[in-house]
């Protein structure tokens, strides 16, 4: 897989977490450990993202 299919794979992951996150923030019943959990997988992904962009322009 080239470096612009995985970062496009990860944007895409990403965005596909901010959609979860949008849907359980809207639940009156979401759990904080949920949210968390969420936000924890977005930066961690956000990371790499940045990271392998770093890379690329070096």
């Amino acid at each position: 897989m080239s470096i612009d299919a995985h970062l496009a794979s990860l944007e895409k992951k990403h965005g596909e977490l901010e959609a979860e996150l949008r849907t359980v923030l809207s639940q009156p019943s979401a759990h904080d450990q949920t949210i968390v959990d969420i936000k924890r997988r977005k930066l961690r992904l956000k990371d790499e993202i940045n990271r392998l962009k770093s890379d690329t322009r070096h």
